[in-house]
């Protein structure tokens, strides 16, 4: 899944910054103190970004910006799609786990796609902000970033939505299921 040419062609970034110019005026729930030219100034400004948040809505994640960080002066964008993006389900949390597999492998893990595609996985703290400002992942689950204390026994950590509550489970990091998938962050 590498992609080493990560620009796009006018068109695509034309076409990404009208879907996420739609998607934030339509959610403004979720940033109200924000105003999308500003945004706009900065992903212009920085097409790397751009591509990734490209690869972001092309595995179905619907990114949209969640709030402004005063101290980095950077947006922050996290997967805002209802399930875990379609796109990124059916892998197992790292390339180890991944490795470790000796049959029934996936095709790649959730921190491969998260370093070809130029984004971070979030944390169990992210995740919990993301649910304040809706309801997510109430028929998938999401792996999220794993202490690494967990990681080494051989475990990762996921989330997801039931019964109104948010909850974190674990699992073995070579695990895989259909509805499992995870949710990015990128810093712009």
């Amino acid at each position: 899944m590498r992609n080493e040419n990560r620009k796009l062609s006018q068109e695509q970034q034309e076409e990404i910054l009208n879907l996420l110019k739609g998607r934030f005026e339509k959610n403004m729930n979720r940033h109200p103190e924000l105003e999308w030219v500003n945004v706009q100034e900065k992903l212009e400004a920085n097409p790397e970004k751009l591509w990734s948040l490209f690869e972001m809505e092309r595995t179905e994640g619907e990114p949209d910006v969640v709030f402004f960080d005063e101290q980095t002066g950077e947006y922050v964008f996290y997967d805002c799609s209802a399930e875990s993006p379609k796109g990124r389900r059916s892998v197992c949390y790292d390339r180890e786990a991944l490795e470790s597999r000796k049959q029934h492998k996936p095709q790649t893990s959730a921190m491969d796609m998260v370093t070809d595609m130029g984004i971070e996985i979030l944390t169990e703290e992210q995740y919990r902000a993301l649910q304040n400002l809706g309801e997510f992942d109430k028929k998938t689950s999401s792996w999220v970033d794993t202490p690494s204390d967990i990681r080494k026994l051989g475990g990762a950590i996921f989330c997801d939505r039931r019964y109104n509550k948010v909850f974190v489970y674990h699992n073995g990091a070579d695990s895989y299921y259909a509805a499992r998938g995870f949710r990015g962050s990128l810093k712009v």
